[in-house]
């Protein structure tokens, strides 16, 4: 029997949960092609803030997308130091520092990538503590913590970048929160790059999820050229390969 293409599979499942939440009305209508915005983004922020791991936190890395923004700004109320990818990783130094203490806005507006954009600093991994508890959104997630984003890659590609730069391990809590009709049974398609999550925080319920699965760092073979060169921290890294060594 034919093995399916890890793509396509992926695909088919994104489009399955996209149409899923549209019919029942738990994501605006133009859902598709987008980590979700679901009803109840703001209950499932809540009862993240209730994890131990994020109450020990200092030090948080989230998502720029919506879903995320009530997560960002509780972090921010709470006093953590938080950095978010700037959106698309555009930026040579692509991710946002936010420092609680130095806001110019409040907590709220300040968890908007677009407001963020105005007044932070924008920092590269050599400028970063290790992190703490690190955030994620998804299409799709399963309950051995498998997930999937809308196929862009820029979140594996922060993960990775963050664990080559040795800021996050084993040891670092990585939760991703989503509505409960994007918690799948059963398998979703993993492949090398895929990194997984510990904890699956849902309006309803907090699941815990197997063992922590991460790639030791960018997995350049894996990565297309036109990816590379629109990532300029990825194209730095990449000019600097021959003379470090492969």
């Amino acid at each position: 029997m034919p093995v399916a293409n890890p793509d396509e599979a992926k695909n088919e499942v994104r489009h399955r949960v996209w149409d899923l939440l549209a019919e029942h009305h738990a994501a605006p209508p133009d859902v598709h092609g987008s980590i979700p915005n679901f009803d109840g983004a703001e209950l499932a922020a809540a009862r993240l803030a209730e994890l131990p791991a994020w109450k020990q936190a200092r030090v948080v890395k989230a998502v720029p997308d919506k879903p995320q923004a009530p997560v960002r700004a509780l972090g921010l109320e709470q006093g953590k130091l938080l950095y978010v990818a700037v959106p698309k990783m555009a930026a040579a130094k692509p991710f946002y520092e936010l420092d609680p203490t130095k806001l110019p806005v409040s907590p709220a507006e300040a968890a908007v990538p677009k407001k963020a954009a105005a007044f932070a600093r924008t920092v590269d991994t050599d400028e970063m503590p290790p992190i703490d508890f690190l955030v994620c959104g998804s299409v799709a997630v399963n309950r051995r913590g498998v997930r999937l984003g809308k196929g862009a890659g820029y979140a594996d590609i922060e993960v990775a970048l963050l664990q080559e730069a040795g800021l996050i391990g084993d040891a670092t809590t990585i939760v991703t929160t989503v509505h409960d009709l994007q918690v799948i049974e059963g398998e979703l398609p993993e492949t090398s790059h895929d990194f997984s999550v510990d904890v699956i925080v849902t309006p309803t319920q907090v699941i815990e999820c197997g063992p922590p699965r991460r790639p030791a760092g960018i997995l350049w073979s894996e990565l297309d050229p036109a990816k590379i060169a629109a990532i300029p921290a990825l194209a730095s890294r990449a000019e600097q390969r021959p003379r470090s060594g492969r």
